[in-house]
């Protein structure tokens, strides 16, 4: 009985701090300074933007004319609390179109 007693003990002991695991926050991305993202204009060329905002999150074989720039920050088990997603079209080397502050899912 009392084998019965500390294995039901230890059981329930183990089964409350799995449940405490420590999760470190979690930032994915390029964090992009406001001041940076605002001298980004039509017309700059891809290595004014690229020394500008840094290398982009997101490189895609099939849009070599698109760059998107990703960050979100995720604290804990939460839903990430701050989400920025910009992308910077471009027409040849130049910049073409640039659209800030695109929805990301809500489910990140």
């Amino acid at each position: 009985m009392q084998r019965l007693a500390l294995t039901l003990f230890a059981f329930l002991l183990l089964s409350l701090t799995s449940a405490c695991v420590y999760q470190a926050p979690l930032s994915q991305g390029n964090l992009l300074k406001t001041e940076d993202l605002e001298q980004v204009e039509v017309g700059m060329t891809r290595s004014q933007v690229r020394f500008l905002l840094g290398t982009p999150m997101v490189s895609d074989p099939f849009h070599n004319d698109r760059w998107d720039y990703v960050y979100y920050l995720r604290i804990g088990r939460e839903k990430a609390s701050f989400k920025r997603w910009v992308s910077i079209y471009f027409d040849g080397e130049t910049v073409s179109r640039i659209e800030r502050d695109r929805e990301l899912s809500p489910n990140i």
